[in-house]
């Protein structure tokens, strides 16, 4: 992260208070990571303002999705989009093997631009760390890979009256959820776009080797608007007796499906926050 971002020495956020990330400042080792560029050092990203002018027409606001065409034309900005656009390349100190800073593997965020109806934020994920199962309510997110080597886990919930033909088998404080994607992402990999009842509306990211990744998020979290962030703790179904989903299902259809346990915010899902001092989106 060496050239973009800078420590912004923030307050810490209690666990009680779920949305807004933690803030708060960042050990020597991980100061060295994290070295200061001018603004005026960089170059104008012509991709990223592309992204923002998109975003401002695309996001209407609160229980709102972008169209078909909003949705297409996001994804294929974000699918050119290059490290550099953001200010980073992959032989910034973090993304070089052995670089790890071994005493915290909390997961680092710079927030681009945030309104009321859509923010663009960058996740560095440290190799090994995770950003926990947790949901995005009512909301479109865009995710991109920029750097790294990521797994993605991935899950929507089931139709309420599948589920309730379960309720008899259901285990307590638990819902059922259709696994919609388990596996690798590389930076090559098209966008994921995630939408409030589809997509993989409930995912974790691992990083395999440090990552940075884009997510435009629409509209952000906000509490005092209902849009909580919740986290959850995934129990395999042949864990729990329950009927089989549907009729025809083959066997190996059960592995598709889970229950989810809501869980209070993991201790891994606490943030620390920088500034970004990137390329201007606008």
């Amino acid at each position: 992260m060496e050239g973009s971002l800078v420590d912004n020495g923030g307050e810490r956020v209690g666990r009680g208070n779920k949305v807004g990330y933690v803030r708060k400042g960042i050990g020597k080792k991980r100061k060295q990571l994290l070295r200061r560029i001018r603004r005026s050092d960089m170059t104008v990203s012509n991709t990223l303002q592309q992204l923002f002018h998109s975003c401002t027409e695309a996001f209407k606001g609160p229980a709102t999705v972008p169209s078909p065409q909003d949705v297409q034309r996001l994804s294929q900005i974000l699918d050119n989009m290059k490290p550099e656009d953001v200010g980073l390349n992959k032989d910034l100190q973090f993304f070089k093997p052995g670089n790890a800073v071994r005493e915290n593997q909390r997961v680092t965020y710079t927030t681009v631009y945030k309104c009321d109806k859509f923010s663009l934020c960058i996740f560095f994920i440290p190799e090994g760390g995770i950003i926990p199962l947790h949901n995005h309510p009512d909301m479109t997110v865009f995710s991109k890979l920029l750097l790294g080597l990521m797994h993605i886990k991935s899950y929507d919930w089931i139709d309420p009256e599948l589920s309730n033909d379960n309720l008899m088998q259901q285990p307590s404080q638990l819902r059922m959820a259709k696994l919609k994607a388990d596996k690798v992402f590389t930076s090559s990999c098209d966008t994921s776009v995630l939408y409030p009842t589809t997509g993989g509306n409930i995912h974790e990211f691992k990083a395999i080797t440090p990552c940075a990744v884009l997510d435009v998020i629409g509209p952000p979290y906000s509490k005092e608007d209902g849009r909580d962030c919740s986290y959850y703790k995934d129990h395999p179904c042949t864990v729990f007796p329950k009927k089989r989903i549907g009729e025809g299902k083959e066997e190996k259809d059960k592995d598709s499906y889970a229950w989810l346990e809501e869980i209070e915010m993991p201790e891994n899902s606490e943030m620390d926050g920088i500034e970004y001092l990137g390329p201007t989106p606008f």
